[in-house]
């Protein structure tokens, strides 16, 4: 095999691709075995160096280095480390480079074994290094720092989560109890109105006695909402307990005792279809009567309110109709969440905006959905879709 044949085992293209330059010579330097990318570097061929001692390819100065310093601490410690000096280039130009060598002895002999890396190769991986700590440091410091944000930020998360917890749970346990407690002097005032309505009274004394008569039973919606909302927020629900029922009288029953409610408003009744139909009555009443209260609060002051109960296929509707000033789009996505109202002047018929809330928990606790359209020509409409039977 040639010297510079490259048809060699896996080792020797290792050796002989090294990044550095790598030579084995005997302990008077002469070259024993030299790998290309050293011949590469000072532009000799491999044959040219071995025989030929590392010391004659050194400069003047790097000779005297050789003879002052290399041998004698060689032959004292029997290694050295990234010494610096020049190697002469076949050119006749000056590399500097940096050299470890260590001392060997076999039964062939002593024999140096040296690595050689290119000085202005070595102080750039150096400075690279030195950036790339620097730049790792600089990321640790901010992953740190990022970690401690965000340690600080849960633990406000986690105070802010629980003080909101208690605040929610003081609120349902007091709209619990007000609500509850309010029922029964809510029924004392009720029942008294009924015994003096027993009573012979004059103009002035009935119209007394009916606003009394409409507060308390436009409290007792509120305070009936107030309960369920209750219910909802403590995760329990809006129970239903369904039975048989005869929708189109069912409906006809709660506007003859809304028009009572609202005396100034006309209450149209259209009915669709027939068929069976299961649900909680005492619940379609609070849904119906949620709805036209809305709708008599909202739409125009001498519009007709429209009640239809309607049966399809598979499904029963119920829809209110009212026109006046429609409902904002910025509104119809979150119509039916709490607490959310539309603005009108009729400060009498302003509830805590729960109506529309109730609606939708009792449409799905009968497996149904409620949904509104709303346009200046067309009015507004509410339309509560059930299935005809409960699963």
């Amino acid at each position: 095999m040639s010297a510079d044949d490259d048809s060699q085992p896996g080792s020797d293209i290792l050796f002989d691709e090294a990044d550095c330059g790598l030579l084995l010579t005997a302990e008077n330097g002469q070259i024993a075995r030299v790998n290309l990318t050293f011949c590469r570097w000072i532009g000799y061929r491999r044959r040219e160096l071995i025989g030929r001692h590392i010391q004659d390819l050194m400069s003047i100065e790097g000779r005297a280095f050789h003879r002052a310093y290399w041998v004698p601490l060689m032959q004292i410690q029997g290694v050295i480390a990234d010494v610096k000096f020049n190697l002469v280039h076949c050119n006749g130009h000056s590399i500097p480079m940096m050299l470890s060598a260590i001392r060997c002895e076999s039964s062939a002999g002593i024999f140096l074994e040296m690595a050689l890396f290119k000085a202005e190769d070595r102080q750039r991986y150096e400075r690279e290094l030195l950036n790339a700590r620097m730049l790792a440091e600089g990321h640790l410091a901010k992953h740190l720092k990022d970690q401690r944000v965000m340690d600080i930020t849960q633990d406000k998360l986690r105070i802010t989560y629980a003080a909101a917890e208690d605040r929610a749970l003081f609120a349902e346990q007091l709209i619990g109890i007000v609500s509850h407690d309010l029922r029964n002097p809510l029924s004392a005032i009720k029942m008294a109105a009924e015994l003096l309505g027993r009573r012979e009274m004059d103009a002035k004394q009935t119209q007394i006695l009916g606003h009394i008569t409409h507060s308390v039973e436009r409290a007792q919606r509120l305070v009936a909402d107030l309960l369920d909302f209750t219910l909802t927020q403590v995760g329990r629900g809006i129970a239903v307990l369904p039975k048989p029922v005869d929708l189109h009288e069912l409906v006809a029953d709660c506007l003859d005792e809304l028009g009572l409610a609202f005396p100034g408003h006309k209450l149209i009744h259209l009915r669709y279809g027939q068929g069976d139909f299961t649900a909680d009555s005492d619940r379609l009443y609070q849904l119906i009567g949620n709805l036209v209260a809305n709708a008599v609060a909202y739409g125009a002051a001498d519009s007709d309110v429209t009640v239809t109960s309607c049966f399809e296929d598979h499904t029963v509707m119920i829809t209110v109709h009212n026109l006046g000033t429609p409902i904002p789009l910025e509104l119809l996505k979150d119509l039916f969440e709490p607490m959310i109202r539309g603005s009108h002047d009729n400060a009498e018929l302003r509830s805590v905006g729960l109506g529309l809330f109730i609606v939708r928990e009792i449409a799905r606790a009968h497996y149904g959905e409620v949904a509104v359209a709303s346009s200046l020509t067309n009015g507004t409409t509410f339309t509560a879709t059930f299935p005809r039977t409960l699963n």
